[in-house]
């Protein structure tokens, strides 16, 4: 019979003490107040803690790159061309007339120098291209001791590197394995507890189990990030038979907004282990999981979406209209799928805070794996939560129309650009249509004149 050594004993005693100590920890900390929706003040004390490093830090690098007469900060602007909003017609107009004496109104036929605004104008797009810039990360100003966010640093002094240094010990070697491990706890009793539920019969307790199991588990998820999330307006959270619909930046904003409301998901079907925790969510709560093949069939996704919103008793769907992440300082093209069948919408405003950690998933250069790692290596999720008025499509209004007007609310909250591109350029070429509409406005602008002349 194998017998421990006296020092042998000695480490598994202290390992389980250690283990045992460990879970007690999580199960006070950080399970229970999930359950119970409560927060000890322990995020928000180390985001202040942390405020006031990244201050300190900062000031010392200013100091020490004036005494070195080094420059700091590199320009860096959202905008490096400066545009009026001038229509195509004036800017002619003003090219003709600095040209030669004839005015747009005196000559109604193509000159040569109408050129150089198409030239112009496809060279600002070049040097200042507003879209696919919205797809890289958001650079900051000031130092938070990541030198993934920002590239304009460059070595100071001795103290600034062992204090950077002892960043990446504390996000690596503590960090990381306590969000892994509250990561894994969500994920598994997601998995389990709705998986049990689903087994129950319908009624208000396997509804009542399954929101309180739901809004647990991504409360632990939460805390896996470290997320310090302000929610704004409560009373405008969505209501069962609408539609909440919500700029989108991160594939944690589903986790933001699940963490503090009761959502029917939708989506499509996925393996491995998305497809393992969609299909015990299904047991649980009504989603709307589609087939692959199902996706590209607008009739068939706005005929079970419409089903869905028209019974008052199911949950408000979770929508994303951008359909791809837009870095954190704009939002993008709705689709206009979910505003055409006539549900009451309730926009949602997003806004995180780049100080603590970029949320924004890149993914045409970041796998889900790495950017996850990305997150959990971030000091903090921090961002703020807005629940706006819901707002429904008027009697004069289109769903273009009615998901422009929700697009702009959305934006002015969050204090975001609205921009009408289609996020889908960020995998595509421009459709022909841009380049049609340019096309036709100018000729409209020669015929019209034609016209105009004919009849004078």
């Amino acid at each position: 019979m194998f017998l421990l050594l006296p020092f042998d004993s000695l480490i598994v005693n202290l390992l389980g003490i250690s283990l045992t100590v460990l879970f007690t920890l999580l199960l006070v900390f950080i399970i229970v107040p999930a359950i119970f929706g409560v927060s000890f003040g322990i995020r928000k004390l180390y985001m202040k803690t942390l405020l006031k490093i990244f201050a300190w830090a900062t000031l010392r690098m200013e100091r020490g790159a004036k005494e070195k007469n080094h420059q700091l900060y590199k320009p860096y602007t959202n905008g490096i061309i400066a545009k009026d909003p001038t229509s195509l017609e004036e800017e002619i107009k003003e090219i003709r007339r600095s040209g030669s004496s004839k005015a747009l109104d005196n000559s109604a036929e193509f000159e040569l120098s109408d050129i150089f605004y198409f030239c112009r104008k496809g060279m600002e797009t070049i040097m200042d291209d507003e879209v696919t810039k919205r797809f890289s990360a958001e650079e900051l100003e000031s130092w938070n001791l990541l030198s993934r966010t920002n590239y304009n640093f460059q070595y100071i002094s001795l103290r600034l590197t062992v204090l950077w240094g002892l960043g990446v010990l504390i996000r690596y070697c503590f960090l990381l394995p306590l969000r892994i491990a509250l990561a894994f706890t969500g994920i598994s009793l997601l998995v389990v507890g709705t998986t049990v539920v689903g087994y129950l019969p319908n009624g208000r307790f396997k509804e009542f189990l399954s929101k309180h199991v739901h809004l647990m588990c991504y409360r632990i998820c939460v805390r896996a990030l470290t997320a310090i999330i302000t929610y704004h307006d409560r009373k405008n959270r969505p209501r069962n038979g609408g539609i909440c619909v919500a700029n989108h930046t991160s594939p944690i904003d589903v986790i933001i907004l699940a963490s503090d409301g009761y959502y029917a998901m939708v989506g499509q079907v996925h393996g491995g282990l998305m497809g393992v925790i969609q299909r015990a969510m299904v047991k649980a709560c009504p989603h709307i999981w589609f087939e692959r093949s199902e996706v590209k069939d607008r009739h068939l996704v706005a005929k079970r979406l419409t089903e869905h919103v028209q019974d008052k008793s199911k949950l408000p769907i979770l929508i994303f209209p951008e359909g791809t992440c837009i870095n954190n300082t704009s939002v993008m093209m709705f689709k206009k799928g979910s505003f055409e069948i006539g549900a009451t919408v309730y926009p949602v405003a997003i806004k995180y805070d780049p100080q603590f950690g970029d949320a924004f998933w890149n993914s045409s250069k970041y796998g889900m794996v790495t950017y996850l790692l990305r997150m959990m290596t971030s000091w903090a999720i921090v961002c703020s939560v807005w629940y706006l008025p819901p707002m429904t499509r008027e009697t004069d209004e289109d769903a273009v129309q009615f998901a422009n007007r929700v697009k702009s609310a959305i934006a002015r909250q969050g204090g975001l650009v609205d921009l009408l591109w289609d996020g889908g350029l960020k995998r595509e070429k421009v459709k022909d249509t841009f380049k049609e509409e340019q096309q036709k406005l100018y000729s409209k602008m020669i015929a019209g004149n034609h016209e105009d002349r004919s009849r004078s």
